[in-house]
């Protein structure tokens, strides 16, 4: 056998023991980092006490109405179960909070770049009817951060949170095994460890936080009707100006508070919407004020306002404040619709979920 064969038989066997070497490099190295994954102990907020999320039922002005495909539910026990904060090496509760979301922990050994990141699971997570938020830990600064479409920067940990319920209603089984295979199929495709929670725990947590929110999700309208004619636009849009009041893009008007978040709404008792450049020619026969209970903190002092601002909206207008059945609203059923607002916001509290906090925005919408 010449020389020349012999090197190469000898090129052979070395990088035959090369591949095997790396193999196994890889191998142990994913191992450990699956150890350190699932040795953690942190505690799975999914099945905790404290209830949240999504919704049913809406009154008005005392008259309890549902929402079709949720039903009515009674209000969760546990009244007193303090809201837990996440584990240390957690996002911060403001980006994800494992009380109300289905969270999926990912670690890499390798950066995963966030413009890479975001293109893999449009195709892993496409076919799903609800959008999974993700965020990063930042190594450089040690913060998580939220990711979104433009973000650049690069992560070995990163959480992947589905909602897991809102005024839908519960996450479903079917959307739940799609978030889950698509999470499968990106720890795959960037060889990292995906660290996901039960599927069974999960959905009873979603049914559990559907069923507390239809307890407490409420709606007081209250109406100023016409005592005979119309409003006309014109002079709405100058009394609801007056008053601070914003007009959106929604079609109605915004009684704000100090951050900017919706106090209550002023809308078209008609079916039409509010529009800038229509309000110069619009007529209606009556406008609604709406609280919406869960989404307002200090609901009762809300209430108060909105309240008062219909009153002067009648004055002014030549109007009458009545309810849903157009019968003249008294002071007594304005107490009594008062006094439920205190107690949702006491109920809400009580199972960590403030009105009006960031959860209830995202779960009440």
């Amino acid at each position: 056998m010449s020389e020349l064969q012999l090197s190469l038989i000898a090129l052979g066997v070395a990088g035959v023991a090369g591949v095997f070497a790396y193999n196994k490099w890889q191998e142990r190295k994913h191992r450990r980092l699956a150890e350190r994954v699932f040795s953690s102990q942190h505690a799975d907020a999914l099945l905790g006490g404290e209830g949240s999320a999504a919704v049913a039922a809406t009154e008005r002005s005392g008259e309890a109405r549902i929402e079709p495909g949720l039903g009515s539910a009674e209000v969760l026990p546990d009244a007193t179960a303090p809201a837990r904060l996440p584990p240390p090496d957690a996002p911060p509760r403001e980006l994800v909070d494992a009380a109300v979301d289905c969270v999926v922990r990912f670690e890499s050994t390798e950066v995963i770049g966030a413009g890479y990141l975001w293109q893999a699971q449009r195709q892993a997570l496409g076919k799903m009817t609800r959008v999974p938020f993700w965020v990063g830990l930042d190594e450089a600064t040690g913060a998580w951060e939220a990711l979104a479409a433009n973000s650049a920067g690069g992560y070995r940990r990163l959480c992947a949170a589905l909602q897991l319920a809102d005024r839908r209603g519960p996450v479903s089984d079917a959307e739940l095994t799609l978030f889950f295979n698509g999470m499968q199929r990106l720890a795959d495709e960037f060889l990292a460890v995906a660290d996901v929670p039960p599927r069974g725990a999960s959905l009873a947590r979603a049914a559990d936080i559907d069923a507390f929110c239809a307890g407490v999700d409420i709606q007081i309208g209250i109406n100023v009707i016409a005592a005979g004619g119309v409003f006309s636009g014109t002079q709405l849009r100058g009394l609801a100006e007056s008053f601070g009041l914003e007009l959106r893009e929604d079609g109605m008007f915004h009684a704000l508070d100090e951050a900017g978040g919706t106090l209550f709404t002023l809308a078209n008792l008609e079916p039409a919407l509010f529009a800038a450049d229509e309000l110069k020619v619009l007529t209606t026969q009556g406008v609604t004020f709406t609280l919406d209970v869960p989404r307002v903190g200090a609901g009762a002092a809300a209430f108060d306002r909105m309240i008062d601002l219909a009153r002067q909206f009648a004055a002014s207008l030549g109007g009458l404040l009545v309810d849903d059945n157009r019968s003249p609203l008294a002071d007594s059923a304005l107490e009594v619709i008062r006094e439920k607002i205190g107690q949702i916001g006491q109920t809400m509290l009580a199972h960590g979920l403030p009105a009006g906090s960031p959860q209830a925005l995202r779960l009440f919408s």
